[in-house]
């Protein structure tokens, strides 16, 4: 976590630098035991059992810093009971220094932390969250008071801008360190949205003590950004991501190791918001960077990182010089059983696959399956489930469905006991709900994609265009299952997302509005049915032309229900957003169900 301290140089790799505190992004490791910044205690033959700490005992001044720094040396020994020892001596330091009250609350804040770096560590995340708000809340300044009647009418508490602690830097840096350790415990349950609000918080007020333009506020900056990425707020990231690159090129050396990291990172949103050339140029600038610096196997991630560019570009040949050039680095530098190794087969497959060699592609996913199956020792288990995930959608394109849905097994399994990957693991769900639905195993379907709605909600991202889509998928199944009502709850509250996200005139919107169409008409509601399909058709026309196939697949669906309403069609529907608030308020007719004889869209 980046912090208020004096800044130390970044480390040659071009990911973030270590920081006290773990990433928030799900690849990151758990929290470190301790946020404290004090000197290890060498390790003792025997521990001492905590003193007796009765009412009267917690009054002595000096019995919580003593049960702190007994905390400290159980955590770093290991010895006498471990963790849940470390844990007591944190907890009851914590009690003993509220005791105390005024002048004790920065050691009563840094035993909390303690106490929460032990819980995390102990896998007890959502246990870590009320301790790291109790330990924020005793650092932070009170609020100012009222302004006056008429003052700052208007004014959004958002615009306000955080004043430095008056009280010093040392009460700043409490707050920043809270607020990221509650920041990256949130992470590790998927909240993201609840860990960005935390990671600015502590951001404001590490501006507000360093100034704007300070390399601090840079990493900071960046290490936020990485967390917009994950919750795939892309333009969040970007201006994050360019205020570091600016301060780090402000401060630092021409082609810094600190403004290489910046540049992948931009490369990485740049390319997901689909400004591929942009990206190009910050890869091609980072590597040039790496190479100056003798980097050799950042240069080989860098070089695959242009070869992904390359291929969204269509431009193959570059790509696969891209991708032999790094492979030929990482089977050097790493060995042949080395994940990276196998990642780079994987994105050759993906080439070979879309320029339409498949027995290459084939074989490529048989090679980077051999290293799977046998990583190298310390290979991490995300890193060998994403391989996975990408050689199944390769299977799953060549038809090979059985096989796609072994593999992503494999990669749940790997996972599901992770922390902070229920985002992933949701992924890893949808995607065979999908292959489910292919094969015909309904149930099965529905059963994936429940499961990983239920995770998207838990962790806040309900509110993301994969979000409706999966909602979509799930309603589906749903229809096969002959689960009319459920079905129709799915398509509405996913018709209310994608709208939200994607607006209504967006295809995935389109899609969910003919499925909701279709399945107002298998319960009995036609006149609801039509008015959907009307718009749709009215959509379709203007943006495809009344020649395109699908329009004339909606022309037929629409003259279908017409011809049994006994009527023709309406050219001035009324608005999507007065149908919609009529059908919510109408009861739900009583009418025999039928299914209707137009189908569904995916």
């Amino acid at each position: 976590m980046p912090g208020l301290a004096a800044a130390e140089n970044s480390p040659p790799s071009a990911a973030p630098p270590p920081r006290r505190l773990s990433s928030p992004l799900p690849r990151r490791a758990p929290p470190s035991p301790s946020p404290s910044t004090s000197s290890r205690a060498k390790p003792r033959k025997s521990m001492p059992g905590p003193p007796e700490t009765d009412e009267a005992a917690l009054d002595n001044p000096d019995l919580g810093p003593f049960l702190l720094k007994q905390a400290r040396d159980a955590m770093v020994s290991g010895e006498g009971g471990g963790a849940a020892r470390a844990l007591e001596f944190a907890e009851r330091a914590a009690r003993a220094l509220e005791r105390r009250g005024e002048g004790a609350e920065l050691e009563l804040a840094m035993s909390l932390h303690v106490a929460a770096a032990i819980h995390c560590g102990l896998g007890r995340h959502a246990d870590a969250i009320p301790v790291l708000e109790r330990a924020v809340a005793v650092v932070s300044p009170p609020h100012p008071e009222g302004k006056g009647e008429g003052e700052g009418e208007g004014e959004r508490a958002d615009d306000v801008q955080p004043q430095p602690d008056q009280r010093g830097e040392e009460w700043s840096l409490a707050a920043f360190s809270g607020w990221m350790q509650l920041g990256d415990t949130h992470a590790m349950l998927g909240r993201m949205d609840d860990s960005i609000a935390c990671y600015g918080k502590g951001l404001e007020i590490q501006m507000a003590a360093l100034g704007e333009r300070d390399p601090r506020v840079a990493e900071t900056c960046r290490y936020l950004a990485e967390a917009h990425v994950q919750a795939l707020q892309f333009d969040e990231a970007e201006k994050l991501c360019r205020k570091a690159l600016e301060i780090h090129r402000e401060h630092s050396a021409p082609a810094s190791l600190e403004e290489a990291s910046d540049r992948r990172l931009m490369a990485l949103i740049l390319d997901a918001k689909g400004d591929y050339d942009g990206a190009l140029e910050h890869l091609v600038l980072a590597s040039m960077t790496m190479v100056a610096n003798g980097r050799d196997i950042e240069v080989a991630m860098i070089d695959v990182a242009i070869g992904n560019t390359y291929l969204a570009l269509a431009r193959f040949d570059e790509a696969v010089f891209s991708y032999q050039k790094a492979l030929t680095v990482l089977k050097s530098a790493r060995g042949d059983d080395h994940p990276s190794v196998a990642s780079v087969y994987v994105r050759l497959a993906d080439l070979y696959h879309r320029t339409g060699r498949l027995r290459e592609s084939k074989s490529y996913c048989e090679n980077a399956l051999r290293v799977y199956a046998k990583p190298a020792p310390g290979a991490a288990p995300d890193e060998v489930a994403g391989g996975l995930m990408e050689i199944a959608a390769i299977y799953e394109a060549l038809g090979d469905l059985d096989e796609a849905l072994k593999l992503l097994q494999r990669a749940l399994k790997l996972l599901e006991d992770s922390p902070g990957q229920w985002s992933t693991v949701a992924g890893i769900e949808a995607q065979m709900g999908v292959l489910y639905y292919m094969i015909g195993r309904y149930a099965d379907s529905r059963n994936s994609f429940e499961s990983a709605v239920a995770k998207l909600r838990a962790s806040g991202e309900r509110k993301s265009a994969f979000f409706g889509v999966l909602l979509n998928q799930m309603g589906l199944a749903c229809v096969q299952l002959f689960k009319i009502d459920e079905a129709a709850q799915l398509f509405e509250e996913a018709r209310a997302v994608l709208e939200q996200e994607c607006g209504a005139n967006h295809p995935d919107t389109l899609g969910v509005y003919s499925n909701l169409a279709a399945i107002y008409d298998a319960m009995g509601r036609v006149e609801d049915a039509i008015e959907i399909l009307e718009h749709v058709l009215k959509v379709r026309e203007e943006k495809l032309g009344t020649a395109n196939p699908d329009v004339e697949d909606e022309k037929k669906r629409l003259a279908e229900l017409l011809k049994e309403a006994g009527r023709s069609r309406n050219r001035k529907q009324k608005s999507l957003e007065n149908l919609f608030g009529t059908n919510a308020q109408r009861a739900k007719k009583e009418a025999g169900r039928r299914w209707s004889n137009f189908g569904f869209r995916s």
